[in-house]
């Protein structure tokens, strides 16, 4: 059964109080992005602070959401996440940047996730490798009708959840090419862990990702061009934050 912590007790790692959080939770990897998503909300407070786990409090609409950032990889995201859910929080969506996998989506797009290739190393120790990660449907299609008012050019699909950022010359069994001939979107870091949990947990799960590059389109594979902070990406990343609090709070 999945645990539930009362009221008063302290997540041990996010160092929150079980009772400050909301039911809708928004995560993103980089804590700077946290607190550029709370300066966007009503009433904003600060929780805690520990490590990759910046939390804040405070409403969107009119509607109390907590805003958490989870660091880089699975691994340190899967606590995020768990904690989350343990404390109560029953509805979370993820926003972030991916990779592009497919020609027609490249930077500054958008991508809503239906679900998620479990490549990644957390999910794996979870649930058995059969076991599908998967967004909910209602939160997908609702993602996908917020993002699509912000005029930038919306995808949905299958990500791709890896634990490698840089590409290695060593064998690590995910075939990019192969991956894209499959149908997937994007490539990105923490989907896949966290539609696993939520699943664990039967909570609602959506992400969300601004696109802020395409190896495979760009014939860099070895990634020697990226950069996240061209003005195409930062408005991506500004829509598909909107797009994640107003179907948080909907």
């Amino acid at each position: 059964m999945p645990v539930r912590l009362p009221a008063d007790a302290e997540l041990p790692l996010l160092r929150t109080r079980v009772s400050d959080l909301a039911d809708r939770a928004l995560v993103v990897g980089d804590p700077a992005r946290a607190a550029r998503v709370a300066e966007r909300l009503d009433d904003t407070r600060q929780l805690a602070v520990n490590r990759e786990y910046h939390v804040y409090a405070g409403t969107w609409k009119g509607v109390p959401v907590t805003v958490a950032s989870h660091g880089v990889g699975g691994a340190g995201a899967a606590v995020c996440f768990e904690e989350l859910a343990r404390g109560g929080v029953t509805r979370i969506i993820r926003s972030g940047t991916a990779g592009g996998m497919q020609p027609e989506i490249v930077d500054g797009a958008i991508v809503v996730a239906t679900g998620a290739v479990r490549a990644d190393g957390v999910s794996h120790q979870l649930v058995p490798t059969e076991f599908p990660a998967i967004a909910t449907p209602e939160l997908t299609v609702a993602l996908k009708a917020a993002a699509a008012r912000s005029d930038l050019d919306v995808h949905s699909g299958v990500v791709l959840t890896g634990d490698m950022f840089y590409p290695s010359d060593v064998i690590t069994g995910v075939d990019l090419p192969l991956w894209q001939r499959a149908g997937v979107v994007a490539v990105e870091m923490e989907a896949a862990t966290l539609f696993v949990i939520a699943a664990l947990h039967g909570i609602e799960v959506g992400g969300v990702f601004a696109i802020d590059g395409n190896p495979l389109a760009a014939a860099d594979t070895a990634m020697g061009d990226y950069d996240p902070y061209r003005e195409i990406v930062v408005q991506a990343v500004d829509a598909a934050l909107t797009a994640a609090l107003d179907v948080l709070v909907s």
